[in-house]
């Protein structure tokens, strides 16, 4: 018998998660947040803080968002969280440095001088571009769920995604088909797509436009990056009579009748009650918190298949000021240039070793770079470098930091000198640390909020069949009864965006259970916010 009853259980403390929870709080439903075993972004060595995922807030100019800040109450307290990135991205690669600014003049300029070749053409992409994500804000803004699963939501859905320029074109249809094969504005283009998708290959010609789009039609980053998201996020649950453990996990579901009806925590001798329980774990993970148990069998039948072969590598490197160019911005790709990249490897790998020679251009891989502020650390700033590394990467995973910090010397020529700490969560190896020019190795147990093991990597996904559009992954609704999927594997082409899409199709399902509370939440708007 349940001690316990929520409404709502939360499984996870990821961006699906914890806005699914925040929006339920908010119309009255009693909500409990467990963090499943998900750690929080940044980990410290003494004072200095790292990080063991990057985060680009891409979904700031969502309609989506746009939804979840306006019912929550805090657009205006969201915009003074917020620092506009000004250049929105920048593009390191030997011989070249390129700025898009969210100055239209100012971009043309940096093409004019870059690669004035496809001046025309660059221009027609973005006027493309605007067009595409005009049309995709329209239909993003309507409520709906997506992905649609009964009759009635795929006939709802459809009308909306009747609106949408490019989803029925064929998979390997290119956007980019006025751009010579091997340009270099090519690889900038379909490297910010990459890192935004949650898809291990290139996403639909559609989520390529919105994708690229979201790095630069105005980009907004947060000073604390995803733990301040996070930290929003649990204070809008709490405030609405939420309760959040993130630290806490349930080992497994409970079950009545084949129906989910609960969860066990893990320390818990009697089962947690819940009319539903909400997950970003996949459909499989799902069904091992069941034993197998509850399964429907058409689940059984249909239910696509989940892998992954690339994963996020991480780099967290500390670097003095002085050692950093003066323009680098808040986001930058580090780019192999016309070279064949880490996807193509021809070679092998160096030899690892905390100050090693740039690798060989056919092993550069493609990074992505973010600079932040050393938090109560003057002089000091934090690059956190993000890798895909695919499983058959040449460069073994020991490797591999190596290889990125060789990669960013080459292009940042002073940076070797002024490193202070150089570590990654997901090789294990012990955190390089540089004091006064001598290197030594310090052992993992001296950091606080990180594992001594290595810790896995976040995963791209590979869906079989494709899904909604060739977006979608797996379906809102999981393969037990009343439980709900609100995680990357939903619509993963759409990366944090199809998070947010997913987690309003889960609140508004738990919401139509309850006639009472639907009216309540259309009642409840403020005028303040709506204007």
């Amino acid at each position: 018998m349940t001690s316990k009853h929520f409404d709502v259980v939360v499984l996870g403390r990821s961006l699906g998660a914890l806005v699914t929870a925040a929006l339920l709080a908010r119309r009255d439903f009693t909500v409990l947040v467990l963090g499943q075993g998900g750690r929080p972004a940044s980990y410290k060595l003494g004072e200095r803080t790292l990080r063991r995922r990057a985060f680009t807030m891409l979904a700031a100019t969502s309609p989506a968002w746009t939804r979840v800040l306006v019912e929550l109450a805090q657009s205006q307290t969201w915009k003074r969280r917020v620092v506009a990135a000004s250049p929105m991205m920048q593009v390191l690669a030997p011989r070249r440095r390129l700025d898009i600014p969210p100055d239209l003049v100012l971009f043309g300029r940096e093409i004019d001088r870059e690669m004035p070749e496809v001046r025309r053409v660059v221009d027609d992409l973005y006027a493309e571009l605007a067009r595409v994500n005009g049309a995709a804000d329209e239909a993003f803004e309507r409520d709906a769920v997506w992905p649609p699963g009964t009759f009635w939501e795929r006939r709802e859905t459809g009308r909306y995604a009747a609106m949408l320029p490019y989803v029925r074109a064929e998979p390997d249809a290119d956007l980019l088909v006025e751009l010579p094969r091997g340009h270099f504005f090519r690889q900038v283009v379909t490297s910010s797509v990459s890192f935004a998708t949650d898809l291990a290959t290139l996403p639909p010609p559609f989520a390529v436009a919105r994708l690229h789009g979201a790095w630069t039609r105005g980009l907004y980053t947060l000073p604390g990056g995803e733990d301040e998201l996070e930290q929003f996020l649990v204070d809008r649950i709490a405030a609405h009579g939420g309760r959040c453990m993130l630290s806490a996990r349930a080992r497994a579901l409970h079950l009545r009748r084949g129906s989910a009806a609960g969860v066990i925590v893990d320390g818990d001798e009697g089962p947690t009650g819940a009319s539903f329980v909400i997950t970003d774990l996949d459909g499989e993970g799902l069904a091992a918190l069941s034993g197998g148990e509850g399964i429907h069998k058409r689940a059984q039948r249909e239910w696509p298949r989940i892998t992954s072969s690339v994963g996020r590598f991480v780099v967290s490197l500390v670097v003095r000021d002085e050692g950093l160019p003066a323009p680098l911005g808040v986001e930058s790709f580090v780019l192999p240039g016309d070279r064949p990249s880490l996807r193509n490897p021809a070679r092998t790998a160096p030899a690892a070793g905390p100050r090693s020679s740039a690798p060989p251009g056919a092993l550069r891989p493609v990074i992505h770079l973010e600079r932040h502020a050393m938090p109560g650390v003057r002089g000091e700033s934090l690059l956190v470098a993000e890798v895909l590394l695919p499983d058959r990467s040449p460069i073994q995973l020991l490797g591999m930091r190596e290889v990125v910090l060789s990669t960013l010397a080459a292009e940042l020529p002073f940076l070797e000198r002024h490193l202070r700490v150089v570590d990654s969560v997901h090789d294990g190896l012990p955190v390089w640390v540089y004091e006064d020019g001598r290197f030594r190795s310090v052992d993992r147990g001296s950091l606080t909020g990180a594992a001594i093991a290595a810790e896995p990597m976040v995963r791209q996904l590979d869906v079989d069949p494709p899904g909604y559009l060739g977006l979608g992954g797996e379906p809102i609704r999981g393969p037990i009864e009343r439980t709900l999927l609100v995680g990357r594997s939903v619509l993963p082409g759409l990366g944090q965006e199809g998070q947010l899409l997913a987690a309003w199709g889960a609140a508004r399902l738990v919401t139509r259970t309850d006639r009472r509370k639907e009216k309540m939440r259309r009642d409840m708007w403020s005028k303040v916010e709506i204007g």
